[in-house]
């Protein structure tokens, strides 16, 4: 959530005269502050016409490129978010049906990831990834802490590895609990984490090993598989243990349909957890993610609260207490309508458009494809030769037409590395792709006519955030 200062001055929305039904000139009087409460109320209309007015200036959802989250839904799921808006997700006494409903969720999830036993396999909704991530890794650490018991009050730090590609939300875990973040840099073409370096960063104080299937930079795989096969001969070599969890909040929800060949999830052994984001390619508006264990052992029972609330005992993991159940009713409401042939034609439809717009982008002599969207329906790409412009020129240029394309810098060992990504998302069609095409050979030869990208000018570089 970001931080906001308050504001000291005085400034107030003005009103037109026709913002009210009933009396016009009354509604210019009113001026309410911007920052503070006004004395008295607005009449609703007019409430909603101003903050409606100001959100026009928001940019385009359909048009945003750099966004993995879900940006349109069906009108019946939408209706169905609508009428359970008031209920308390976490309140499962007196909302029993959402309750079994999130529990049919899960259970669907488990099947679908290859849990050994789908019904011994326990999992929750979350408010997101971010929220799925931080409560996997406060299980990796206690499975970690039972482990080294002695160790850990002598004081020895536990770590995690992972690859300087995660997303952020794994290096705020490592700062609030307190864990040694081990993250592999990026070197020449591999911009992800290999079995090579997340081995060579284990040690006696590791508590796992994060693998990211849909890398946030590039829309990549990351190899889970020979990251388990590594870890298993490094098991053989040292008596040393280190669980995996798969961060599949992107690939989690597209590779069970487009690549079930790929063995990624539960039916690798040493893949304890799994977390995806419903909110993503799970279809859902923003608001919901999933966690997932392959077992009961591999989530500690002390984690979980019991808790008496309102005439019933619940067991419960989460950071967050109250939240609504809307989002959960929609993401069953996917499930169901979907189904596999239903995901298979989605996400298919996805990678297609991916595949089509990244090939076309691959034609021009100015860009060079880093990925290709063939697994996640994402792809990256840079500027390729001497050109007077950078990826943040194109990103600036097209968001002149409504296009929001993120440029952003990759990290070490490849902050030389500067690239524009492309998420196609639902709804994301073939037409739409070419009429970004079009802008793009519209906007071009105008940026050659540049002496020299802007940046050497003193224009900032706009960054995109690789959310």
């Amino acid at each position: 959530m970001a931080l906001h200062k308050g504001a000291g001055d005085d400034r107030r929305l003005s009103i037109g005269p026709f913002a009210a039904t009933a009396d016009p000139l009354g509604a210019m009087r009113l001026a309410p502050p911007l920052h503070r409460l006004a004395e008295g109320p607005v009449a609703a209309e007019t409430a909603y016409q101003l903050i409606h007015d100001e959100l026009m200036l928001d940019g385009n959802a359909k048009l945003n490129l750099a966004t993995f989250v879900t940006t349109s839904m069906e009108t019946q799921a939408t209706r169905l978010m609508t009428e359970c808006l008031d209920k308390n997700m976490i309140d499962k006494d007196e909302y029993p049906q959402t309750a079994e409903l999130e529990r049919r969720c899960v259970a669907i999830l488990a099947d679908l990831w290859h849990a050994p036993d789908p019904d011994s396999a326990v999992g929750c909704s979350t408010t997101g990834s971010s929220e799925a991530c931080m409560l996997a890794g406060m299980a990796l650490k206690r499975r970690w802490t039972h482990r080294n018991a002695e160790r850990y009050a002598a004081g020895a730090r536990p770590n995690l590895v992972m690859g300087v590609n995660v997303q952020v939300c794994w290096e705020k875990f490592c700062n609030f609990w307190e864990i040694e973040a081990r993250t592999a840099p990026m070197e020449g073409e591999r911009f992800h984490l290999d079995a090579e370096r997340a081995v060579a960063l284990c040690d006696e104080n590791t508590i796992g090993v994060v693998g990211i299937l849909g890398s946030t930079f590039d829309g990549s795989y990351e190899p889970i598989a020979e990251i388990c096969a590594a870890l298993d001969a490094f098991q053989e070599r040292t008596g040393i243990d280190v669980p995996v969890h798969v961060d599949g909040a992107s690939g989690g929800m597209v590779a069970p349909f487009l690549d079930p060949g790929l063995v990624w999830d539960f039916r690798l052994p040493r893949v304890a957890s799994i977390n995806t984001s419903g909110h993503k390619y799970g279809l859902v508006y923003p608001g919901v993610g999933w966690a997932l264990w392959r077992d009961r052992t591999a989530l500690p029972e002390e984690l979980v609260f019991k808790v008496n609330y309102l005439g019933g005992e619940m067991p419960t993991f989460a950071l967050n207490f109250s939240r609504p159940g809307a989002e959960v009713i929609a993401q069953y409401y996917v499930l169901l309508r979907l189904g596999r042939d239903g995901f298979r034609a989605v996400q298919g439809a996805c990678r297609e458009v991916a595949g089509y717009l990244a090939g076309e982008i691959g034609k021009l002599d100015c860009f060079r494809l880093l990925t290709r969207g063939d697994e996640v329906p994402v792809f990256a790409f840079t500027t390729d030769g001497d050109v007077p412009f950078d990826v943040f020129d194109v990103s600036r240029r097209l968001r002149e037409r409504g296009w929001q394309v993120p440029a952003y810098t990759f990290p070490a060992n490849r902050q030389d590395l500067s690239v524009l990504r492309v998420v196609c998302r639902n709804g994301f069609s073939r037409d739409l792709a070419d009429l970004l095409l079009a802008d793009l050979h519209r906007l071009l030869p105008e940026l050659r006519r540049q002496p020299v990208p802007l940046k050497e000018l003193g224009v900032p570089a706009r960054s995109g955030f690789h959310h």
